[in-house]
């Protein structure tokens, strides 16, 4: 089976964030950058495990300018066979959809593998909009995944239950928290990940739908008050009378 993972490169959960240019601009300075980890996590690794049961092939795809790289190996250090880097700055969920789409069109990819949102916009739109222009099918927040003859069995968590769906081949989903488990990859896959291909393809005509013009920080956190465990009828009336939270 012939399957493609959408990688972004984000932010550390750790890291610092401050904007630069009038609040208008992510300042990259100092950051450290890693794999998206829904990503990661569910897609690359169902992927690889697919892959592993099978037999096949596991492309990632990243938009991002040259040095996205890095980043990028340790896909192919978890176990990926090739890497595609498409050679544009992302600005917005459209414009990276669009550029993945018009790379995959004519590759024949049977699946197709994405987090179900990056850790730092949280858009959770990429997959949808690449589903939408490769008009195939799409399945959002997959906690599980199993394919055979030709055909994927879904399962997704829904409020009150589990859903289960079946769909044919090639089909787009993406992945949520079940779907598999974390892998680190070893010296053995670091080695290797330097003779895998990674492979750049220019970037085409895209749409794009947004335009950035600031960014904000959430508001510091305020002062805590503790009540104790004995007095719960104070914090009843704190979170009434102050909070205003009931």
């Amino acid at each position: 089976m012939k399957i493609l993972v959408l990688l972004s490169q984000v932010p550390d959960t750790t890291a610092r964030i401050a904007f630069t240019e009038n609040d208008t601009r992510f300042d990259a300075n100092g950051v450290q950058f890693i794999v998206n980890p829904y990503d990661e996590w569910y897609a690359l690794v169902r992927a690889l495990e697919l892959n592993e049961a099978s037999g096949g092939s596991v492309t990632t795809v990243t938009v991002g300018p040259a040095d996205v790289e890095p980043t990028i190996r340790k896909g192919l250090a978890i176990g990926a066979d090739e890497a595609v880097r498409i050679d544009a700055q992302p600005v917005d969920g459209l414009q990276v959809a669009e550029l993945i789409a018009a790379y995959a069109k004519d590759k024949g990819f049977e699946l197709i593998l994405a987090g179900k949102e990056t850790i730092d916009h949280n858009g959770g739109q990429v997959g949808g909009m690449v589903a939408e222009l490769l008009d195939l099918p799409y399945v959002p927040m997959a906690s599980k995944l199993d394919v055979a003859d030709g055909k994927a069995t879904v399962e997704r968590d829904v409020p009150g239950g589990l859903e289960v769906l079946e769909a044919k081949l090639p089909l787009v989903l993406s992945t949520a928290k079940g779907m598999a488990e974390q892998r680190i990859p070893n010296m053995r896959g670091i080695m290797a990940a330097r003779t895998k291909p990674l492979n750049v393809s220019p970037a085409g005509p895209v749409t794009g739908a947004a335009e950035t013009t600031k960014f904000q920080l959430p508001p510091a956190k305020g002062a805590v008050k503790l009540i104790d465990a004995e007095e719960a009828g104070k914090l009843i009336e704190l979170l009434h009378n102050e909070a205003k939270v009931i």
